[in-house]
């Protein structure tokens, strides 16, 4: 039973303009190595995209399409942390909030209770597993490079995750984790 007096409480936040530029610094190598195993399996099959049917209102279409499908993916993102926090509240659902930070147009999701490390990982992880590693390894499988590059998109949308998570790995599982009403990050409760 959490009871706030028994824990030492220390503030863990990353800064939101540091993620960012870590995304667009780890694209690279996400997009080189996740390409690369796909043309290793598949060949230059990815390049048929513009050779069909090759014309710029297609181009537009698709990417169109692409950017639609990439703002309903965000949305998704914040629901999956929502959910995987919910599964471990006492409150449920009731305990989970979302927005955005307008200043960084960085939406999120946010738990009003405090989770054991442990879940609070699990729900910190779950969005880039299942919109960005699955794609990603969905499309090796299957061959189309549009999923692939789907799940690349959304395993660098994760980087603020991977970050918040870094700061927790050497936590104890079973202390406590609480989102920050207004900064990225948490409040780790230590048990005294």
């Amino acid at each position: 039973m959490f009871t706030e007096t028994d824990y030492e409480k220390v503030l863990k936040t990353i800064s939101i303009e540091k993620a960012n530029q870590l995304g667009i610094i780890i694209l690279i190598p996400v997009l080189v190595v996740f390409t690369g195993i796909h043309a290793f399996l598949w060949g230059n099959d990815m390049l048929d995209y513009f050779r069909v049917d090759f014309s710029p209102i297609k181009i537009l279409r698709d990417g169109l399409l692409f950017f639609i499908a990439f703002l309903i993916g965000i949305a998704l993102h914040e629901l999956i942390h929502g959910i995987s926090f919910a599964l471990f509240a006492k409150r449920g659902f009731r305990s989970i909030r979302f927005g955005i930070l307008w200043r960084h147009l960085t939406p999120y999701c946010h738990c009003t209770e405090p989770l054991q490390i442990r879940h609070y990982i699990f729900g910190a992880l779950t969005p880039a597993v299942i919109l960005g590693l699955i794609p990603a390894v969905t499309g090796l499988i299957i061959g189309k490079y549009l999923v692939t590059f789907f799940g690349i998109m959304f395993i660098v949308a994760a980087i603020g995750d991977f970050m918040i998570v870094q700061l927790l790995w050497n936590e104890k599982p079973t202390d406590y984790a609480q989102d920050h009403p207004s900064e990225a990050g948490c409040f780790v409760y230590r048990k005294k």
